[in-house]
């Protein structure tokens, strides 16, 4: 019996489907509704409302203040943890890497219900902090997402660079700051990416942690619960524009940092 063969644009067919069903049409649709008012005439009005909205823009900043620090906090947390699951003196990396994860499989909110209650122990009322529970919390669901790419990023580095280093008399920050961070940037990026937008639109954590104020996530939930889908829309289209922006930005500074690790070599 002869087996067929599959061209390259044979195989192609599933993934151009799922493309077209799962992406370009949802985004058709969610473009369709930010760019037309409930007429369904075209109109700039969402945008131009928006952004003369003290309180939308207000939101819009704080956001972003607590995706810069929370994304700020679990790179903190992560990069050593990453180094040291990757270059530490451990036969079974890959084991302590799977245990870091695994806290991920268990329930979102049986997660964040079980810090809150150790939060509560801490600092009693948990209302009288809420942009630092909000940042606890958010670094606590994140955190693995910085730790992965972090962690198969450092793997990859040849440590006889690192020991090149130290022989030409690099001191330990010189070799950290012009040899590896150059050399683990693109581990950064990709955590990066994946922290910062989804910690502006996670209201989940920001509910459950008593923080009476709006995020991005926010403001997009109740549109759509009153069945505003045109500054739903909007707003999502604003964060989609930040995602592109923000992945060529990443993506520029990446290739970059790896280029000067490779010269300062």
């Amino acid at each position: 019996m002869k087996l067929r063969t599959f061209t390259r644009k044979q195989l192609g067919i599933p993934y151009a489907l799922f493309l077209v069903l799962f992406v370009i049409l949802p985004l058709s649709v969610v473009l369709y509704y930010a760019f037309t008012n409930e007429q369904g005439q075209f109109t700039m009005e969402n945008f131009f409302a928006f952004f003369t909205n003290t309180k939308a823009v207000g939101t819009l900043f704080y956001s972003i203040m607590i995706a810069f620090v929370t994304t700020l906090s679990c790179l903190a947390l992560a990069y050593p943890t990453a180094y040291i699951l990757a270059k530490g003196m451990f036969s079974h990396g890959a084991v302590l890497v799977m245990v870091a994860v695994t806290p991920m499989w268990i329930n979102f909110t049986l997660r964040i219900t079980a810090l809150k209650e150790i939060l509560n122990v801490i600092e009693g009322n948990l209302a009288y902090y809420p942009f630092l529970n909000t940042v606890i919390g958010m670094t606590y669901d994140f955190l693995p997402f910085m730790i992965l790419p972090l962690y198969t990023s450092i793997l990859k580095m040849d440590s006889q660079l690192l020991e090149a280093a130290e022989d030409l008399g690099a001191s330990g920050w010189e070799i950290f700051w012009k040899v590896m961070l150059p050399l683990s940037m693109p581990g950064i990026v990709s955590g990066v990416t994946m922290v910062f937008l989804p910690a502006m639109t996670n209201y989940v954590v920001l509910d459950m942690m008593y923080n009476s104020t709006y995020i991005m996530g926010s403001l997009i939930g109740s549109y759509f619960n009153f069945y505003d889908w045109n500054n739903g829309s909007m707003i999502s289209t604003i964060l989609l524009l930040m995602i592109v922006l923000l992945s060529w930005i990443s993506g520029r500074f990446g290739d970059s940092g790896s280029r000067e690790g490779g010269a300062s070599l």
